[in-house]
């Protein structure tokens, strides 16, 4: 004879690591929150992005806290490439785990607050870290002010009724030409939805792939400097 006695769900604790790094002069400036893309970390991306850390601002990079195992056995954890979502199809789950992902990356936010002082916040995404970016923006609209999604896509969908509290975010969408894991079509259409609605929103087609090259990262600094950020 066999009975469950107890059955239930408890949580897991695990640390992940965030990085501020702070250009230009000391005092009130812009906060950009750099989201990566699957599989890459904090410390990749940071080498990816170097040419933004030319803007005066604070420069936050945070860790996805999904691990990707790997496979070879020769790396160590420390370096193995995160997710920041689970995400198996299902609409429902995607939106929770975003869901999760945003708040943990607002509490980041909330504990520098008493530390640093924010003009404006940019969120920065690419690939995975540009779907999160777009939520985390849309549902956190209060503190946004400049949104880049590069290789991904503004889930415009998932803010139906509730897109016009957002109108005062500048968008910028890049996409590559040739890219081919994640098409630039459904960005386009969302970016003309947002722009019908009123919103400061530019999509751009650039000669890539999606991986993040020098291009994206030049195209983003040309942009956010036109909406009044400056270099060092």
């Amino acid at each position: 004879m066999r009975n469950v006695l107890i059955s239930g769900k408890t949580s897991f604790k695990t640390e992940v690591p965030y990085k501020l790094i702070e250009t230009g002069k000391k005092g009130k400036k812009p906060l950009i929150v750099y989201l990566h893309g699957y599989d890459q970390n904090i410390q990749y991306f940071e080498k990816k992005v170097q040419a933004l850390l030319d803007i005066e601002a604070y420069h936050l990079f945070v860790q996805g806290p999904y691990p990707i195992y790997d496979i070879s056995g020769k790396t160590n954890v420390s370096k193995w490439g995160r997710a920041w979502y689970l995400y198996d199809g299902n609409q429902g789950q995607f939106i929770k785990s975003m869901e999760v992902a945003s708040e943990f990356i607002q509490e980041i936010i909330d504990g520098l607050v008493d530390v640093i002082e924010i003009s404006r916040l940019c969120v920065f995404g690419y690939s995975m870290g540009g779907y999160l970016g777009g939520y985390f923006s849309f549902s956190r609209w209060k503190h946004v002010n400049e949104l880049v999604v590069i290789g991904g896509r503004i889930k415009t969908e998932a803010f139906e009724g509730k897109r016009e509290q957002a109108k005062h975010i500048n968008i910028l969408a890049l996409h590559g030409k040739k890219d081919t894991s994640v098409y630039p079509d459904p960005q386009k259409k969302c970016i003309q939805l947002l722009q019908q609605e009123g919103f400061n929103a530019t999509f751009k087609l650039v000669e890539a792939a999606h991986e993040l090259n020098t291009v994206f990262v030049e195209e983003t600094q040309k942009w956010l400097i036109e909406a009044g950020y400056i270099k060092c």
